[in-house]
């Protein structure tokens, strides 16, 4: 019987259903804290389709005159369009500057930004803002986005343990 990645309970059926970014198989309990993902197959070609579990969002849907239209397109979520910074942005960023000889300071006035930045971040305090990493990449001409055959290995790994959200998060009710 499949378990719900997210309370661990046994259920006859899951649904697929998109959480903060993740793709999950939940109950029908844990399903309204996120958007669900339901793939229709066309003619022509497979389209996945997102509608969300909350019955506010259902109501606002069918209560406007263009529906139809709602129905078509994949809602936006927030996770699609970020970049992940790789785990090692910080050595990246000093052995750059490092490289072509710079201090700290130098890259700091190259960019147009403070020395402290720099340093929390070659320190790995802060993660860099958007237009702060645009800098960097350019300047430095690397890359602090990690790739997306890492991060797919990363989750590959066979574990004979099933961990599912149920036992990190606690729930509030």
């Amino acid at each position: 019987m499949p378990q719900c990645e997210m309370c661990g309970s046994n259920q006859a059926s899951l649904k697929k259903v998109k959480v903060e970014g993740a793709e999950l198989q939940l109950c029908d309990d844990c399903a309204e804290f996120g958007t669900e993902v339901r793939t229709e197959s066309t003619s022509s070609s497979a389209s996945t389709k997102y509608s969300t579990s909350s019955s506010s969002s259902k109501a606002s849907r069918s209560s406007g005159s263009s529906s139809s239209s709602s129905n078509t397109r994949r809602r936006r979520d927030m996770f699609d369009d970020m970049d992940e910074i790789a785990a090692d942005y910080d050595a990246r960023i000093r052995d750059a500057r490092e490289s072509r000889g710079m201090s700290q300071e130098d890259l700091a006035q190259s960019l147009n930004e403070k020395a402290s930045l720099i340093r929390k971040l070659e320190r790995g305090d802060i993660l860099p803002p958007d237009s702060v990493r645009e800098k960097l990449e350019r300047n430095l001409d690397i890359s602090l986005v990690e790739g997306e055959s890492d991060d797919e290995s990363e989750w590959s790994g066979g574990s004979d343990t099933t961990t599912t959200l149920g036992d990190v998060v606690k729930r509030k009710d």
